[in-house]
C-alpha cells in the first residue's frame, strides 16, 4: 500500500520525509534556560524517531518570559552554548531536520515545574513578575502581572528577533512562534486577557497587531531558507474569546506575511475553559484552517493511532500529525506505524538488526551483513 502520512512534504524550502512532526513538548529540565544532559538523552531519542521533523520545545526569548525555572532558553549565549553543545550530539547520530519553538510565557510565567504543582511561585519561592498586555491575572487569585508599556513591547520583539538569529546560528532548520495555551502572543490575541485601549487592544485586528509585527520581525531577520511556522489555539472554549473565525483571519495575515505552516491548538488562557477531549477533538480546527486559507497545517491532540493519522491526512484534514504524549509513551511510534501501513523509515544502522521477521521493510536500508 501507498501511505500518505510517509508521503515527502515540502514545508517552504525544507524537504520532509513524511508528514509526522515530534511536537515541542516542555521537559522543564534547562538550567538558567540552558539545555542540559537531560536534553541531550530526549532529543536524541526523538532525533532517533524516524519523523520527518522534530520541533525543540517551547523556548523563551527572556528569562522572565520562561514558564517555570526549568524551562528551556535561547536569550544568552550561554543558553546558544548549551543548546549548541546538544545539538553537535544529537547531529552526529541523526540528520533529521530539527527546528524549535520560540515562546514567551507573558502572565504564566513563574510557575512551578508541573510535578512541583505548576502554581505561580512567589518571589520567596524564585519567582519573577510576570507581564502581559493588561494587568490581568490567569487565575483568580494571582498576582497580576505588569502591564507592558511601549518599551516592554519593543523589547519582547527584539528578544524574539534575536532569539530567532541564535537558531538561525545554531543550524536549526525551522522556527515555530508560539501563539497558543494562553501565552503571551496568545493572550494579546484574546479578549479574555488583552484589555488594552492602545492600537494593541480592542477590536480583532488591534489585537493581532502585536503578535503581527512580531512574526514579521522575526521572518525578516532569518534566510528565506528557514520556514516560520505559528502555532494557534484556534479558541478560547471559553464564550466571548479568541475563537475558530478569528484564528482563520489571523492565519490569513500570516499568510500574506510568509507564514510557512499553521500549527493547530486550542485553549490554555482561562481556568473556565470547556474542552471537549476526546480522540483528534482539535483535528477540524485545523481542516478548518486549511480549508479557508490554504495553508499547511498540522493537527495534534490526542493522535496516537497509525490508522487514525493516516486517515487524517489521506482525508485532508491537515498536513501533518504532530505527536506529543504519544511519541513519549513509544519514541518509536514511526517505526511502528510505518509497519502497520506498509511504509519504511530511516533509522541507524546500529538498528537494523532489531526488524521484527513479521515488519521486514519497514526500515529503509538493512543491508548489513555479520560474520
Amino acid at each position: 500500500m501507498s501511505s500518505h502520512l510517509f508521503s515527502a512534504f515540502q514545508l517552504g524550502p525544507l524537504s520532509l520525509a513524511n508528514r509526522i512532526i515530534v511536537s515541542p513538548m516542555c521537559q522543564y529540565s534547562a538550567e538558567h534556560g540552558g539545555a542540559t544532559a537531560w536534553h541531550r538523552v530526549h532529543l536524541g531519542q526523538m532525533a532517533q524517531s524516524g519523523a520527518g521533523l522534530l520541533i525543540i520545545e517551547a523556548t523563551a526569548v527572556e528569562a522572565v518570559g520562561r514558564i517555570t525555572p526549568g524551562c528551556l532558553g535561547l536569550y544568552s549565549d550561554a543558553n546558544e552554548r548549551a543548546l549548541h553543545a546538544v545539538l553537535d550530539d544529537v547531529r552526529n547520530f541523526s540528520d533529521l531536520p530539527i527546528g524549535i519553538q520560540l515562546s514567551h510565557a507573558g502572565r504564566k510565567a513563574s510557575s512551578a515545574r508541573p510535578w512541583d504543582g505548576g502554581q505561580l511561585l512567589a518571589p520567596e519561592q524564585g519567582g519573577w513578575p510576570s507581564v502581559a498586555p493588561s494587568a490581568i491575572p490567569h487565575g483568580q487569585h494571582e498576582a497580576p502581572p505588569l502591564a507592558l508599556d511601549a518599551d516592554g513591547l519593543v523589547r519582547i520583539r527584539q528578544a524574539f528577533v534575536d532569539a530567532a538569529t541564535r537558531a538561525a546560528r545554531l543550524g536549526l532548520q525551522a522556527v515555530e512562534l508560539h501563539c497558543a495555551h494562553g501565552y503571551l502572543l496568545h493572550q494579546f490575541l484574546s479578549p479574555i486577557a488583552n484589555r488594552r485601549i492602545d492600537a494593541y487592544g480592542g477590536n480583532v485586528a488591534n489585537r493581532m497587531r502585536y503578535p503581527l509585527e512580531v512574526f514579521d520581525a522575526v521572518r525578516a531577520a532569518l534566510p528565506a531558507s528557514i520556514p516560520v511556522g505559528v502555532r494557534v489555539s484556534a479558541t478560547d472554549w471559553v464564550d466571548g474569546g479568541w475563537d475558530l473565525e478569528q484564528t482563520t483571519g489571523f492565519a490569513e495575515q500570516l499568510k500574506q506575511r510568509g507564514c510557512a505552516w499553521i500549527d493547530v491548538s486550542s485553549g490554555g488562557i482561562s481556568p473556565l475553559q470547556s474542552i471537549p477531549i476526546g480522540p483528534g477533538y482539535q483535528v477540524p480546527l485545523a481542516q478548518a484552517i486549511r480549508g479557508a486559507t490554504g495553508l499547511p497545517t498540522m493537527a495534534v491532540g490526542l493522535i496516537t493511532e497509525p490508522h487514525q493519522a493516516e486517515a487524517i491526512v489521506q482525508e485532508g484534514h491537515a498536513d501533518m500529525v504532530a505527536l506529543a504524549r504519544a511519541m513519549l509513551w513509544d519514541p518509536r511510534w514511526p517505526w511502528h506505524a510505518a509497519a502497520a501501513l506498509g511504509a519504511s523509515v530511516k533509522v541507524p544502522p546500529q538498528y537494523w538488526r532489531s526488524e521484527p521477521r513479521e515488519a521486514r521493510g519497514v526500515f529503509a536500508d538493512t543491508s548489513i551483513g555479520q560474520r
